[in-house]
């Protein structure tokens, strides 16, 4: 950081004024309330977490603190000033993608550096230092928009540093990005954070919150909790049996009617069931006694402190919301097909002329499976996609889908697949 932004920092923390300061915060749309009345500050070098689903009123909240939007009522400070008469000291990574995909990595970094005042040279070597700290030296001339994900974010990251701000937003910075380049991007976030900036991240990722050092779970506008993720997980006073068995909407309601002196939640997440309880033994054996009486076996019951989303719903139950997960809609027949393989790819290879972005690929999934393709930005996990889904033909290797062998591409074949892709693929002018 320049000597200036330094010397501001250190009197900062002298006078003890925080870095961020927001109370009563209210905003606004018409009837609509998206943010009612939050409190929370933010100190230099602290990393400040705004957790909660999409809704919560984060994003709306970030605007304001980046002067690009004004507040119905309350007060948004950045180091004791007006949000809006603080926006050279920040810095804001929207969640919107941000970058001129026809620029190249160094005229992003310039244009960006151009607009917040910063001199030519300053950009020059605050941009170079950034993407060494990023290992994107290397890619000065590409184009903003043939970068993977990951260097994306990075990319966005060093135009927002190049003013050298004393505090960051950011808005889902990682969403989408491989779990390589997430890592990455965290480390810098520390690094930065140990130097003084203050940072207030939002995050849908329950990994990424544990890296905070404090966090607000946000919910329909209002703030519930705050405190540090241990402090948070704590407040439950419990412990979490982990309950995985064939039908889990069998096995809560099974666990309905125990005692809730023991059993003090009971939260479904996804293939298992948190059943939290401040007495872990006499909680396993209430749960193993209320499956006998059903008629029901648990596969595995495991003993796990409390996560934090754990946390997140049990605030969300005390403040009266209903968290229970409807009914999957529809009928998907699928049971007597189960261990039948519903993709198949024998030496899937894919090359765009001299590059090969898919080499000998096989695979094998099976009816009634969950299979994740894991890998990091360009590994070639879309391309695999495409190709299964008969959207992009094959260089070589052969391919069984849904009973079909050989070419996915026709019409009772893509009849029976469901695709979401990577990009946003709805239309916006429509309902």
């Amino acid at each position: 950081m320049s000597p200036a932004v330094t010397d501001r920092l250190k009197s900062v923390k002298q006078g003890n004024t925080p870095a961020v300061r927001v109370q009563q915060l209210t905003k606004r749309y018409g009837s609509i309330e998206a943010v009612r009345g939050i409190d929370f500050e933010v100190r230099k070098g602290e990393i400040f977490g705004l957790i909660g689903p999409d809704g919560a009123g984060k994003t709306s909240t970030f605007q304001i603190l980046g002067g690009v939007m004004k507040a119905t009522s309350g007060t948004a400070e950045i180091f004791g000033r007006p949000a809006r008469e603080a926006r050279s000291q920040t810095g804001y990574l929207t969640q919107a993608y941000s970058l001129y995909p026809d620029l190249t990595v160094n005229e992003n970094i310039r244009y960006i550096g151009d607009l917040r005042l910063v001199p030519a040279r300053e950009i020059r070597d605050r941009g170079m230092r950034y993407l060494r700290m990023f290992d994107m030296d290397r890619f000065t001339d590409r184009l903003a928009g043939r970068l993977s994900g990951g260097m994306r974010q990075k990319l966005a990251l060093a135009c927002a540093l190049v003013a050298e701000p004393e505090v960051l937003l950011l808005d889902e910075p990682t969403t989408g990005v491989d779990p390589v380049s997430r890592r990455e991007f965290w480390d810098t976030l520390a690094h930065l954070s140990a130097q003084g900036l203050a940072i207030v991240v939002a995050t849908p990722y329950l990994d990424e919150a544990e890296r905070c050092h404090r966090v607000a779970l946000m919910h329909l506008g209002e703030i519930r909790r705050t405190g540090t993720p241990a402090e948070l997980r704590a407040s439950l006073k419990s412990k979490r049996l982990e309950v995985h068995a064939e039908d889990l909407g069998k096995v809560e309601k099974a666990l309905a009617q125990a005692p809730r002196d023991i059993i003090t939640d009971v939260q479904r997440f996804g293939d298992r069931l948190d059943v939290m309880t401040r007495d872990p033994q006499r909680g396993r054996q209430i749960v193993e006694d209320s499956l006998a009486g059903a008629g029901l076996t648990a596969t595995e019951i495991r003993e796990n402190d409390p996560t934090l989303e754990n946390t997140f719903v049990e605030a969300l139950r005390a403040a009266g919301h209903d968290t229970r997960a409807p009914d999957f809609p529809g009928n998907h027949p699928h049971k007597e097909l189960s261990g039948e393989i519903a993709i198949g790819a024998t030496h899937l290879t894919k090359r765009f002329g001299s590059f090969t972005a898919v080499k000998n690929v096989n695979i094998e999934v099976r009816y009634g499976e969950v299979y994740g393709l894991l890998g990091a930005n360009g590994a070639g996990k879309t391309t695999v996609i495409k190709m299964l889904c008969g959207l992009l033909e094959a260089s070589a290797g052969q391919m069984e889908l849904a009973g079909t062998r050989g070419s996915a591409r026709t019409r009772e074949v893509l009849q029976r697949i469901g695709y979401m892709s990577q990009k946003f693929s709805l239309y916006n002018t429509l309902s």
